[in-house]
C-alpha cells in the first residue's frame, strides 16, 4: 500500500531531487543506471524493511514525513494478517482543514461520533470489489481536521 502512495513516492522523490543541489555532497542521480522511479521504488522498499512492526494480528508501518508539499507529518499503513482489512492513516500536520471544508467537499457524513478529545465524521464507499471508510478526527474546540484514518477492504468475489 506504501508502495503505491501516490503522497509517499512524491515525498521520497522530492528528497532524492534535494540531494541533487550544488550545497549538497551526494547525488545518487550521477549513477550509472539511475533512474527516479527506480529510486523512489529502491528507497520505499528500505522504508517498508526497515519499518515493518508486526503485532496483534496486524503488519504496520509509520514513516514521518518532514517537509512537504502534502499537509501531513505522518504517513502509516496497516494491514491485517488474519483478515482482507488495510488502512492509511494521515496525522495532519497544520491546522488548515476544517469539517466545514470537509463538509461542503463531500456533503454530510455517514455516521459522527464524539469521544473525550476529538470528534469523528466517517465516509464510506461501496463497490463491487471493495468497502471503504474514510474516517476524519476532528478537533470540537476548533473544528479542524487532525487525523484522517482510510480503510480498504476487499469483497470476496461469488468465484471464490
Amino acid at each position: 500500500m506504501l508502495e503505491n502512495s501516490k503522497a509517499l513516492r512524491v515525498f521520497v522523490a522530492n528528497e532524492i531531487r534535494g540531494e541533487c543541489l550544488p550545497d549538497k555532497g551526494r547525488c545518487v542521480a550521477k549513477r550509472e543506471g539511475f533512474t527516479l522511479e527506480g529510486e523512489v521504488d529502491k528507497r520505499i522498499d528500505g522504508i517498508v524493511r526497515e519499518g515493518m512492526v508486526h503485532g496483534h494480528k496486524t503488519a504496520s508501518v509509520d514513516y514521518p514525513l518532514q517537509g512537504q508539499p502534502f499537509p501531513f507529518s505522518e504517513i502509516a499503513a496497516l494491514k491485517s494478517e488474519k483478515r482482507q482489512d488495510a488502512y492509511l492513516i494521515l496525522q495532519l500536520a497544520d491546522r488548515n482543514y476544517t469539517a466545514a471544508q470537509l463538509q461542503a467537499k463531500y456533503g454530510a457524513p455517514y455516521d459522527t461520533n464524539i469521544f473525550q478529545w476529538y470528534s469523528v465524521f466517517t465516509y464510506r464507499l461501496d463497490s463491487a470489489a471493495y468497502a471503504s471508510k474514510a474516517v476524519f478526527e476532528v478537533d470540537p474546540v476548533d473544528g479542524a481536521v487532525i487525523k484522517i484514518a482510510i480503510s480498504l477492504k476487499a469483497k470476496k468475489s461469488k468465484k471464490d
